[in-house]
């Protein structure tokens, strides 16, 4: 997989799933220069298919299990 130089803007809650519209977590940019964006689920369906034909995927899917830092005591 060829790493990009320039670095990725975070992904935000405006990024939806280009499969089913739910918010995305994964941005695959492909050797043909295009670009994908995928919530989770369908990250982890497609990933074989995905590394393939890949330039740099952009994986946040750990912002789904980190605890915000607003989080009281009790909701860690």
């Amino acid at each position: 997989m060829t790493t990009v130089l320039t670095p990725a803007s975070p992904l935000t809650a405006a990024d939806r799933c280009d499969r089913c519209g739910a918010q995305a977590y994964l941005r695959v940019v492909l050797l043909s220069g295009g670009e994908l964006l995928f919530c989770a689920h369908h990250g982890r369906k497609f990933e074989p298919e995905l590394k393939k034909i890949a330039a740099e995927i952009q994986d946040e899917t750990e912002r789904l299990t980190t605890v915000p830092a607003s989080a009281s005591e009790e909701e860690r």
